[in-house]
């Protein structure tokens, strides 16, 4: 059942709770609820089981292809890491519009990254009001309470990097609440430091999971991420010992950068919270529902077997490209070139790209995923290295510039580069760390987020319009409402400039 196809705002306040049980729990014992057509909550929330499937429903809206499986990686296309390639024409129109900056309020791609996160905010209210009152093991209703309260963080903090002020819902919504207005994005941080805050109280750490429990949020993964906040916001002196205190939870890197990426090596030493696919082809590809991942898929070489699917998207740009310093062994590993290492028995000609390049890093062989719907590959969300490049930008802005040489100098030793020499500057140092987190975060989804956050977004324009996108203006450091949903909610308005 596709129940959120064409969803939009008003849509999501009429969500029965039946319906969400139906489409998400996957148990034979939810089918007889009725009415199915109606909020019902007097047949749930009575057991941990319960509860239990509920908070699964709530991360379910992460894996869709409104977010992680694919509008969150394309930011990358337009933060100028890649163009779109695919297969030309009007295929991936909407995301060569946004790369072209020339997006308006009726683009798809910002409508997905709009109502993407709703369903899961949605959930996430669910859990918080309603498992609290189950008597079930303190512990387990804690731990699932914790879990809402993170995902919850993690919907917004999407939103309100794309969008700035938005609706702030933090209680299952009725009829009555149909035209939530925006609300300003200082408001909208509070809600999600706190929600992080109660998460890292909450959570337990991730060696606690196991079976199918692994994967699931843990109390590194509220502090990594509240760590990412507070970066986001400037705020390194609250930044700098949530940095710390990730290394004090057992984290560390992998020897391997590729393994990172690896389906065999999933939410490993490395990994503080990853999006799951099994590679399950229950479902249509294309439904919500979809447990198989669409980074190889998409990023494969066009119209080649080396991968199932192969549909070219992604392909890296020249500048890109040449931003790698000599030696960097993590080249090899992201992307595929001419002369590069034979992926999986297959040779790279640049004639597969427009640019002459495609993404390596998230290919999976066939002997692993057959086919276009089988990839089991998760998607890394926050990862040990990127939490070492935010203690050293932490510890660099707080004029700990010494200090700051030895986490990056950690991640640059895993990549075969020499360590950054004693003595450099702040200012060099600052340069240094945004190039390191932009080659070792590449096509994660995390560059544009960079470039949007630094002195208030100039970063980004200025990068921008020296890669020759000279048409972007401070309007591009948020998306358009799309307009939709502004003509559904009159109490909606739209960013400046759309």
């Amino acid at each position: 059942m596709q129940i959120y196809k064409k969803l939009n705002m008003k849509i999501i306040k009429y969500i029965s709770f039946a319906l969400l049980l139906l489409a998400l729990s996957g148990c034979k014992k939810y089918l007889d609820k009725a009415p199915l057509d109606s909020i019902n909550t007097s047949n749930f929330y009575q057991t941990s089981d319960d509860a239990i499937s509920a908070i699964n429903a709530a991360y379910q809206p992460l894996q869709r292809p409104k977010l992680y499986n694919i509008r969150m990686w394309t930011s990358d296309i337009y933060a100028g890491n890649s163009i779109t390639g695919g297969g030309g024409g009007t295929d991936g129109i909407e995301t060569i519009e946004e790369a072209n900056f020339t997006t308006d309020p009726t683009n798809a791609g910002v409508l997905d990254l709009w109502r993407g996160p709703w369903p899961g905010i949605l959930y996430c209210n669910l859990v918080i009001q309603n498992v609290p009152n189950i008597n079930m093991d303190t512990t387990l209703r804690n731990r699932i309470i914790g879990e809402a309260k993170f995902l919850r963080a993690n919907y917004y903090f999407i939103l309100v990097r794309f969008f700035g002020d938005v609706p702030l819902i933090t209680k299952p919504t009725s009829p009555s609440d149909l035209f939530p207005a925006r609300t300003p994005v200082a408001q909208v941080y509070q809600q999600i430091i706190s929600d992080l805050k109660d998460a890292i109280n909450l959570l337990p750490p991730r060696e606690t999971y196991s079976g199918s429990d692994i994967g699931r949020a843990s109390k590194g993964a509220a502090v990594g991420t509240l760590a990412k906040v507070y970066v986001t916001l400037g705020d390194y002196t609250d930044a700098l010992p949530l940095c710390q205190e990730v290394t004090s939870l057992g984290y560390t890197l992998n020897a391997n950068y590729a393994d990172n990426f690896n389906p065999a090596n999933k939410n490993g030493i490395e990994a503080l919270f990853e999006i799951q696919y099994s590679g399950s082809t229950t479902y249509g590809f294309f439904d919500d529902q979809n447990q198989a991942s669409w980074t190889s898929p998409y990023m494969g070489p066009r119209n080649t077997s080396f991968v199932g699917g192969a549909y070219g998207w992604n392909q890296p740009t020249q500048e890109f490209v040449a931003s790698y310093e000599p030696g960097d062994l993590r080249k090899d590993m992201t992307i595929l070139y001419q002369g590069c290492p034979d992926f999986d028995g297959n040779v790279y000609q640049s004639s597969y790209s427009s640019t002459g390049y495609n993404v390596r890093k998230f290919l999976v062989p066939t002997s692993v995923s057959p086919q276009y719907n089988t990839s089991p590959e998760n998607f890394p969300v926050l990862r040990y290295a990127d939490v070492l490049l935010m203690q050293a930008e932490s510890m660099n802005e707080l004029g700990q510039t010494s200090l700051a040489l030895a986490p990056i100098n950690l991640v640059r030793e895993r990549a075969g580069l020499p360590d950054i020499p004693a003595g450099t500057s702040q200012g060099n140092l600052r340069t240094l760390i945004l190039h390191e987190r932009r080659m070792e975060l590449a096509f994660e989804g995390q560059r544009w987020f960079d470039l949007m956050r630094i002195n208030n977004g100039q970063y980004g324009i200025d990068f921008l319009h020296s890669i020759g996108k000279t048409n972007v203006t401070a309007k591009n450091l948020l998306m358009p409402i799309p307009q939709i949903d502004l003509q559904a909610n009159p109490n909606l308005t739209q960013n400046p400039g759309y």
